[in-house]
C-alpha cells in the first residue's frame, strides 16, 4: 500500500533537510559540455603502427615527416633505409634539370644541310639533327617539313641521316620489364611520341587488318621501320626481335578478340624519328632517301628548327603524366652538360647522385636511372624529405607537382578535405611511394615521404608476367589507403 504526499508535505520535508536552498540557487558551473581542447583530439588520432598494421603489406614500410621551415623530423619510421622510390624519383630529376640546364631551357630539333643549296637543291646530305628534345611528336615533325617546302627545298642530291648522338643510346629503360611495354622504350638524341609506335587492329574476314603508325591528332603516317605478324598460338601475347633496321613484332591471334589497339615501345629512336620525317617530307614534295643514323653531325647550316616549350613546362607534365622517357631525357641532358664524359644511363644516374649529395644535402642517394622505373634504385625516406625541404625554400618543386586528391571512406574524391597536397606518385609491382608536400588546416607546411615495397615477392614475378602480376593491384591499393591515412595522422597532430 503506497502512502500519499502533498505537496506542502513534500516541501517541509525538503525544507527541513536544507534542500530547498540548494534546489532554487543556480548551479555552481554551467552545465553544458567543456570542450576538451586540442591534445585531447590529438590523443584520439590512430597511432602511425596500428595505421601501418591495418594495411597488412607485406615488405617493408618506411617514411618520415618534417617541418619544412626547420627542417625537423616530426616521425619516422626505418627512414634511413633504402627502399625502391618508383616514380617519386623523377620529382629529384626535376630538380637536378632545372638548377643544371635552367627553367627556360629549351630542347631544339634542327634540320641541317651539309652542302651547298641552290635552285632549292641541297647539293650534300640533309640531316635531321635530335637535341634531346623528349616532346618531339609527329605533329612536329610534320611542321618541320612544310616549313623546309616553305623555304623552297625541293630536292636533296645526298644521303638523308638522323643524328641521335645528343645522348647515349639506351636500348630500353628497364631491361627487366617485359620487350612490348610502352613505357620502357629505347632512348637517345632524338625522341618521337615518346618513341611509342600505334599497333592498331581490327577483324577482317577470316583475318585482321594491321596497321602500325605514328599517329598524333592531325597526322596518322605508316610506320616501316616496325613491323608486326599474327601469329596462330595463346601465348606470349607478344614477341620482339631485332631485325637490324627494323622493330620485328609478333601477336598472339588468340589475344586479339575482335579489334583493338596499343602503344608499343620503339627500340630505334633515331630510325623511327627518320621514318616519319621522310613520309612527310614526300607529302611535300621532298623526296628523300631512306634513312641513315649517325651519332654526330658533321658541319651545315640550318635550315629549319622546332623548338620545344621551356623545361619547366615539360617538367610539370613530366610529373603529372609521370613519363619515363622525358625523365631520361632531361636527365641524361643535365648530366652531359656537367660531366661530357658520361656514356650510359647508369652513369647519368650516379652523376645526379653526385649532385643530390653534394648540393641537396642527401646521404646515400643511389638511383639507376632517372624515371624510377628501375627496381634496384634506393632511396630512404630521410634523403626524399631532405630534398623536399631543401627545395621548398627556393618553391622551386611544389607549384610544378601535381595536386594528389584524397578520398573518401566510399574511394570517392573528398570534398572540401581540409588538408592539401601536392606530392609525386610511385608505383611498380609491389611497391609504392609518394612524396610531397602537405598544407594543414592552419597553414603548416610538412614535407613527407613514405614508402612500401615488397622486394621478395616482386622478385618471385617471372619478366613475361610483370606487366600486370596477381595480387600487385589490391597490395598497391592497400598502400595507398595506407598513405593517406598517415598524411591524415601528420595533419591532426602537427598542423595545430
Amino acid at each position: 500500500m503506497f502512502r500519499k504526499f502533498s505537496r506542502r508535505v513534500v516541501l517541509s520535508m525538503l525544507a527541513g533537510s536544507g534542500a530547498t536552498a540548494a534546489l532554487s540557487a543556480p548551479p555552481a558551473a554551467s552545465l553544458r559540455p567543456v570542450a576538451r581542447g586540442a591534445e585531447h583530439a590529438k590523443r584520439a588520432v590512430p597511432g602511425a603502427e596500428r595505421i601501418v598494421e591495418a594495411a597488412k603489406l607485406e615488405g617493408r614500410v618506411t617514411y618520415a615527416v618534417a617541418n619544412v621551415r626547420t627542417g625537423a623530423r616530426l616521425e619516422e619510421r626505418e627512414a634511413k633505409i633504402g627502399t625502391p622510390p618508383a616514380s617519386v624519383a623523377k620529382a629529384i630529376t626535376a630538380l637536378y634539370a632545372l638548377q643544371t640546364l635552367g627553367s627556360n631551357h629549351r630542347f631544339v630539333t634542327r634540320v641541317v644541310a651539309t652542302g651547298a643549296v641552290s635552285g632549292g637543291v641541297v647539293q650534300g646530305d640533309l640531316i635531321l639533327l635530335g637535341g634531346g628534345d623528349p616532346t618531339l611528336d609527329t605533329n612536329a615533325l610534320a611542321a618541320l617539313a612544310k616549313a623546309l617546302k616553305d623555304k623552297g627545298i625541293r630536292e636533296v642530291r645526298g644521303d638523308f641521316k638522323v643524328a641521335e648522338g645528343a645522348l647515349p643510346f639506351v636500348k630500353t629503360i628497364d631491361a627487366d620489364q617485359p620487350d612490348h611495354v610502352g613505357y620502357s622504350p629505347a632512348v637517345s638524341g632524338v625522341a618521337l611520341n615518346y618513341n611509342r609506335v600505334h599497333f592498331e587492329w581490327k577483324r577482317a574476314g577470316a583475318g585482321y587488318g594491321v596497321t602500325m603508325d605514328a599517329r598524333s591528332d592531325r597526322y596518322r603516317p605508316d610506320v616501316y621501320m616496325a613491323r608486326m605478324q599474327i601469329v596462330n598460338r595463346n601465348l606470349p601475347v607478344y614477341t620482339y626481335r631485332d631485325g637490324g633496321r627494323v622493330d620485328e613484332w609478333t601477336v598472339a591471334q588468340g589475344a586479339l578478340g575482335n579489334g583493338g589497339a596499343r602503344w608499343l615501345p620503339v627500340r630505334k629512336p633515331a630510325l623511327y624519328a627518320g621514318d616519319v620525317f621522310q613520309t612527310l617530307a614526300r607529302a611535300n614534295g621532298i623526296v628523300l632517301k631512306n634513312p641513315k643514323v649517325v651519332d654526330r653531325a658533321p658541319a651545315g647550316t640550318t635550315l629549319v628548327a622546332h623548338q620545344s616549350d621551356d623545361l619547366r613546362a615539360i617538367l610539370k607534365a613530366m610529373l603529372r603524366f609521370s613519363t619515363n622517357v622525358t625523365a631520361e631525357m632531361v636527365g641524361m641532358a643535365a648530366s652531359v652538360k656537367r660531366n661530357s664524359r658520361v656514356n650510359s644511363l647508369r652513369g647519368s644516374a650516379n652523376e645526379m647522385n653526385r649532385w643530390s649529395n653534394a648540393t641537396l644535402g642527401t646521404k646515400s642517394m643511389k638511383l639507376v636511372d632517372h624515371s624510377g622505373l628501375g627496381g634496384s634504385s634506393k632511396v630512404t625516406a630521410d634523403d626524399m624529405v631532405q630534398v623536399l625541404v631543401k627545395a621548398h625554400q627556393n618553391a622551386v618543386l611544389r607549384p610544378i607537382l601535381k595536386p594528389v586528391a584524397m578520398r573518401d571512406g566510399n574511394g570517392g574524391i573528398a570534398k572540401n578535405h581540409p588538408l592539401k597536397v601536392d606530392a609525386k606518385t610511385g608505383t611498380l609491382n609491389f611497391v609504392s611511394g609518394l612524396g610531397g608536400y602537405m598544407t594543414a588546416r592552419d597553414g603548416t607546411v610538412l614535407a613527407f615521404a613514405i614508402f612500401a615495397a615488397d622486394e621478395a615477392t616482386r622478385s618471385r614475378i617471372s619478366k613475361a608476367n610483370r606487366e600486370a602480376p596477381r595480387g600487385a593491384r589490391s597490395w598497391n591499393r592497400r598502400a595507398k589507403t595506407m598513405q593517406q591515412k598517415l598524411i591524415e595522422r601528420w595533419g591532426a597532430l602537427y598542423g595545430v
